[in-house]
């Protein structure tokens, strides 16, 4: 299979080729050599296979080891980009790869086969298994994605020879997947690049126009570009700054996005120019920010330190907003030669730039770390995960601060909850309240920058399934998530036991009297691993205990819609396996009945309430007697309605009514009628019980303007 370079099939004499040879000057002849062996090898592999252009398909992996090239990585990665489909498409063994060129060639090269097919199919769950499996494979070597975004970049490129709706489907997950990857790892200048291609791609037309529309503003504004770099130029100059200054025009994609966003015609779009100055040293970063802030007033609130606080994929400058000649908007960045280099290549910087060893290792560190903390977020479902990691792909960041001055970057939009989980895990799980520069604030509160947070932990709290609905980060919400998946799970299972072992009672049958072997035998045709699993379907509403029952003692004769004639005992505080239903708001001291409903566990209605009457009587089965069991010190909300006369302080009154018989009051509304004699409030109060709702309410009926006291009954089921 293998080839020499002493004998070379004819594709290597392509002036291409030569262009790659001599580019490869950092590495050692040896290296060098061992390159030009696995471009043979891979020009041999692939010489009856053509692209889909026409072109011999080597010129494929040649592309993408020149990008990887580019980047001045080792000759291991060099190799895989070059022999990196021999394994997918020409029925090459991984060990053939490792015996000719090493076993960490090969396992670069298997890696990316694996993503190799990931042709992202339109379903989902498949594209959110394959995003998974990227990961995982970003996270073992950080040279299989870089590679795999220099395929993706060349594939784009060369795409032409595509039907327009396979074109336009690879470009969106590339918008989607590759090039948020390519901005998190730093790879600016990459990242553009895959959404201007993916722009073209998606909509050629509007590209085509933005382009000559660009060109023409490019002519047009030509003398005011040259005006304003002269003049920064002479200013850094004058301040004996040495500096290099440079224009820079926005992406075509993202002056789309800005007239997509704000509603902008071209023309309105005024800074599709920017500039940047590249200095010795970080110093001079900030004598320079000066000198232009002399030259040309900032735009207030436009300034950004990057380089006392840097982005998390590494990025390092100053931004500023100048007002130019004619109000004309001047965005400019000022960062040193290190600073930018990281800035276009991140990542790859550690490989492109030896002279800045520490600041791509330490990029790299916190690269590995970024992964891992993706990692952290997997479920058991691929979905899930795949939506929580584009939460985090694309975060505009603030910056907040731990009381030990530590600096966390957050989305923006994220909250003190967020903040929390992204402290440690326990800590999210066990935060109760928190103090935001040195005030009580919600959990709910959203980061600013620079504020400063620290969480108040309480060993008795625990995620709220409500935090789901203001968390921003995927570690959040996959936390939060398995935190009450997890607990639903023990507590279902705490009652599926609780409602089988009362079924069984009922049938006159003590659960410890039945053999070990009807369980075994049970469990075993179930196709569930034990019988905790069966207990948390039962909990959960997906098995009914009667059927459960009946099975287990192998009695046909039993009818699933047999009565029991003993009342499960609840106390109304059990969690999320035993709801308490919204819509007659059951208390302690109501006569009340439990359904099982699929998903739910038991859900506990009061004996009238309205919206049960059809189920109760069509599916009987599903419907089990509960009673309460005493508690003390817990409150149960309820609503009540409350007609007053229409005059000047009645609500302070009948408030005061309700703490004086030791209610809290959680929620209150209030209408007049149309002549406005009249007013019904409406509370949502909490209670211990019965007698206790029975006492707020003749304190209420003291009050000579209070004419009627009803509980509310009805609404949400």
């Amino acid at each position: 299979m293998g080839s020499t370079p002493s004998s070379p099939p004819p594709a290597m004499e392509e002036p291409a080729y030569r262009v790659f040879l001599d580019s490869l000057d950092y590495l050692s002849p040896d290296e060098v050599a061992q390159i030009e062996k696995a471009y043979a090898f891979s020009a041999k592999a692939h010489a009856h296979q053509k692209r889909m252009s026409g072109e011999a398909y080597i010129t494929h992996p040649l592309a993408v080891a020149g990008a990887v090239v580019e980047w001045r990585m080792d000759a291991d990665a060099v190799m895989a980009a070059l022999l990196h489909d021999v394994l997918e498409d020409t029925g090459t063994s991984k060990r053939e790869l490792a015996d000719l060129f090493g076993k960490e060639v090969a396992e670069l090269v298997d890696g990316l086969s694996k993503l190799d097919k990931m042709e992202f199919a339109s379903y989902q769950e498949a594209q959110a298994e394959n995003f998974r499996k990227m990961l995982m494979a970003m996270a073992r070597d950080l040279r299989v994605v870089l590679i795999k975004l220099a395929d993706r970049q060349h594939n784009l490129a060369t795409m032409s020879a595509m039907r327009q709706d396979k074109r336009a489907r690879i470009a969106r997950e590339t918008l989607e997947i590759y090039a948020p990857i390519a901005l998190r790892l730093g790879l600016n200048k990459l990242y553009r690049e895959l959404q201007d291609t993916c722009f073209r791609l998606i909509h050629p037309h509007r590209a085509e126009v933005l382009t000559k529309a660009m060109k023409a503003a490019r002519g047009n504004r030509k003398e005011l570009l040259s005006r304003i770099l002269d003049g920064i130029r002479d200013k850094l100059s004058g301040a004996g700054l040495k500096a290099e200054v440079f224009g820079r025009e926005k992406s075509l994609y993202s002056t789309f996005c800005k007239m997509k966003e704000k509603h902008l015609s071209f023309s309105q779009v005024l800074d599709i120019y920017g500039f940047r100055v590249v200095v010795e040293n970080v110093p001079t970063c900030y004598l320079a920010l000066g000198a232009l802030h002399g030259l040309y007033k900032p735009v207030p609130g436009k300034f950004k330190d990057y380089i006392a606080i840097p982005k998390a994929n590494g990025y390092q400058s100053l931004h500023t907003t100048l007002i130019g000649p004619y109000g004309t908007p001047v965005e400019v960045q000022i960062r040193t030669h290190e600073m930018h280099h990281v800035a276009q290549e991140g990542v790859a910087a550690h490989w492109l730039y030896k002279d800045i060893e520490d600041s791509g290792a330490d990029l790299q560190i916190k690269t590995h770390k970024w992964l891992q903390s993706l990692l952290e977020m997997q479920s058991g479902d691929s979905s899930e995960f795949f939506e929580n990691v584009k939460i985090d792909l694309f975060p505009d960041e603030v910056y907040v601060f731990t009381p030990k001055g530590k600096i966390m970057a957050l989305p923006r939009g994220a909250t003190v909850v967020d903040f929390a989980y992204a402290v440690h895990t326990d800590v999210g799980h066990h935060c109760s309240a928190a103090r935001v520069n040195h005030e009580l604030a919600p959990l709910r509160t959203e980061m600013r920058n620079g504020d400063l947070v620290e969480i108040i932990t309480s060993a008795q709290a625990s995620p709220n399934p409500v935090w789901l609905t203001y968390v921003k980060t995927g570690r959040a919400r996959s936390k939060i998530r398995h935190f009450l998946r997890t607990m639903q799970n023990e507590e279902s299972s705490r009652l599926g036991e609780r409602l089988l072992r009362q079924e069984l009672l009922s049938l006159g049958v003590v659960p410890i009297s039945i053999p070990a072997d009807a369980w075994d035998q049970m469990v075993k045709s179930s196709g569930q691993k034990n019988i905790e699993e069966i207990y948390t379907d039962i909990g959960l509403g997906k098995r009914l205990p009667s059927v459960v029952a009946r099975r287990l003692l192998a009695r046909e004769d039993m009818g699933t819609d047999q009565p029991g004639n003993m009342a499960l005992a609840i106390h109304g505080t059990e969690g999320m396996a035993i709801q308490l239903a919204r819509c007659c708001q059951p208390i302690p001291g109501d006569p009340i009945i439990g359904s099982i409903r699929k998903g739910s566990g038991l859900v506990i209605h009061t004996h009238d309430c309205p919206s049960i009457r059809k189920s109760r009587s069509a599916e009987p089965q599903k419907w089990i007697d509960v009673e309460w069991e005493p508690e003390e010190g817990k409150l149960f909300d309820i609503r009540i309605k409350v007609e007053v006369k229409n005059t000047r302080g009645v609500l302070a009154q009948v408030a005061a009514a309700i703490a004086e018989a030791g209610s809290n009051i959680e929620h209150v509304s209030m209408d007049a009628d149309s002549e406005h004699l009249f007013t019904l409030l409406r509370f949502t109060i909490q209670v211990a019980h019965r007698n206790h709702l029975a006492a707020v309410m003749r304190g209420m009926r003291h009050i000579p303007e209070v004419t009627r006291i009803v509980r509310e009954r009805g609404g949400e089921v």
